[in-house]
């Protein structure tokens, strides 16, 4: 369930912030970027949200997996050009975290998300408790707007 907020949140809002360029390989027959075009925005989104080297997400053994994702689609988008991707966390659990995501382009929202994560022990590929330093982290990166645990 998408959080009530997200339309309204500007780039700046999100504490963790990116951007990639539209390529022409991602229109569709319609002339516009193709939806599922907006699941990579997502992802270079995520990425650049989890694995920053600067402060580590997952300690040794830890891994994270995507259990699900949710775009809403607010406005075309056309080649050429970039979207930045703005990333926060929104809900936090016992072994998983929401992220909450607003795709721009010029300025304008295009699109939101909505990813819930999953940490993974490496070998038992089972959901495995949020250790407090990646807790610690995700508190710090939360939406300004979203629920306090």
């Amino acid at each position: 369930m998408m959080t009530a907020p997200d339309a309204l949140r500007p780039l700046e809002a999100y504490p963790s912030r990116t951007s990639t360029d539209i390529r022409f390989a991602d229109l569709d027959r319609q002339g516009h970027v193709n939806n599922a075009v907006f699941a990579t925005f997502s992802e270079i989104g995520r990425v650049a949200f989890m694995y920053d080297p600067e402060r580590p997400l997952a300690p040794e053994g830890r891994s994270f997996v995507i259990a699900r994702l949710q775009i809403d689609f607010r406005a075309e988008l056309f080649w050429p050009g970039r979207v930045k991707i703005g990333t926060g966390v929104v809900r936090m659990g016992r072994s998983s975290f929401t992220l909450a995501q607003g795709m721009f382009n010029d300025g304008r929202l295009v699109a939101t998300a909505e990813a819930a994560i999953v940490m993974v022990d490496q070998q038992t590929r089972r959901s495995t408790p949020l250790p407090p330093q990646t807790v610690a982290i995700l508190d710090a990166l939360r939406l300004p707007d979203a629920p306090q645990a």
